[in-house]
């Protein structure tokens, strides 16, 4: 079996926080990352390493999501991922929070689209799948190329705010006027919370035809990546709760999706991110340690993080390779955030 592993935020990407990363022992995942070629190449959002999986450059993210959250109506029209974010000034700064750093409930999302439905509604309709993640469907396609939502939930992003050439940059500024008064955020600052100010409009276009990919099938509960199965027509399953329960029906090229880590990172969620991690080496790496040469013939390993987009590919014969010297993982966030400076 070659296994393609695809973890994001692998790496916690402040190295010098030893409430984090101080006497954090992965041993299983040292020895994997020590025995195998690893690789730095340029950071990454963890949504275009996905796509790149499946051979799509410029993939249109809203259509696939949409796809894996089960709506077949992804397969025809324009669509965009419009996600229900919070700006606020920091310092000066324009900060991004996703709908993942604050409550929203189902009732507030349907509330609020369907106002924006019956307000903008020559521009096109809001579809609300989750209270998170709704999507928008234009009446004229339109090229919009925006960093998807883990790419800026958390931090700055004035200049993307402000890039006049994108197509929807004056629409969106006329968005965010009719929110500031909606009575659902009026609510929500009465309770002090923060109130849906804006939404991140990503990931533009139409679902693209099949092209197989070389994987017997995909194990994932993330939307976008149940997606991208469902529109290259691979076997999609739940993601497993461990290399155990995997093995049985993996097939010989399985691609596996262990996302968990992804929001503690976007959250600064450190204790959250070890706890994660611990789990991952239980479940995964340490067995995959113990079943490589035998039950598994290659593993490799994608990680997009703060440092890099690291891949590491590890083979049957390198177990043998006793002279390869492990590297604690606190060591290893310090070196590659030397190397990302120079």
């Amino acid at each position: 079996m070659h296994l393609t592993l695809l973890v994001p935020e692998l790496i916690w990407p402040e190295p010098a926080d030893q409430f984090t990363l101080g006497k954090l022992s992965a041993p299983g995942l040292e020895w994997l990352l020590a025995h195998g070629n690893l690789q730095r190449r340029p950071r990454r959002p963890f949504e275009n390493v996905l796509a790149d999986c499946f051979g799509l450059a410029t993939p249109p993210f809203g259509a696939l999501r949409l796809l894996g959250e089960g709506c077949p109506e992804a397969r025809t029209g324009h669509w965009l991922c419009a996600d229900p974010v919070h700006l606020r000034f920091h310092h000066e700064r324009i900060i991004l929070a996703d709908a993942g750093a604050f409550d929203l409930d189902e009732a507030e999302a349907h509330s609020l689209a369907a106002s924006l439905n019956g307000e903008f509604a020559d521009i096109g309709e809001f579809h609300v799948i989750s209270a998170r993640r709704w999507y928008l469907k234009l009446n004229a396609a339109v090229d919009h190329p925006v960093a998807p939502i883990s790419a800026v939930a958390g931090r700055r992003v004035d200049g993307d705010l402000n890039g006049n050439a994108l197509p929807l940059t004056r629409w969106l500024n006329e968005v965010q006027m009719f929110l500031h008064g909606h009575p659902v955020n009026e609510q929500r600052q009465r309770e002090g919370k923060p109130a849906i100010n804006s939404l991140w409009l990503w990931g533009g276009g139409a679902l693209p035809s099949p092209a197989r990919p070389a994987f017997s099938g995909l194990w994932s509960d993330n939307p976008l990546a149940a997606g991208l199965a469902l529109a290259s027509d691979i076997p999609l399953h739940d993601r497993p709760p461990s290399l155990a329960a995997l093995l049985p029906e993996a097939g010989p090229a399985p691609l596996l999706i262990l996302d968990q880590l992804l929001p503690r990172v976007l959250y600064e969620d450190g204790e959250g991110w070890r706890s994660a991690l611990e789990q991952l080496e239980a479940d995964w790496f340490a067995p995959l340690k113990k079943a490589l040469g035998s039950k598994v013939d290659r593993i490799r390993l994608i990680a997009p993080t703060v440092y890099g987009e690291l891949q590491c590919t590890v083979t049957g014969g390198e177990r043998w390779k006793f002279w390869k010297k492990t590297e604690a993982l606190p060591a290893l966030a310090t070196r590659l955030a030397e190397q990302a400076t120079q």
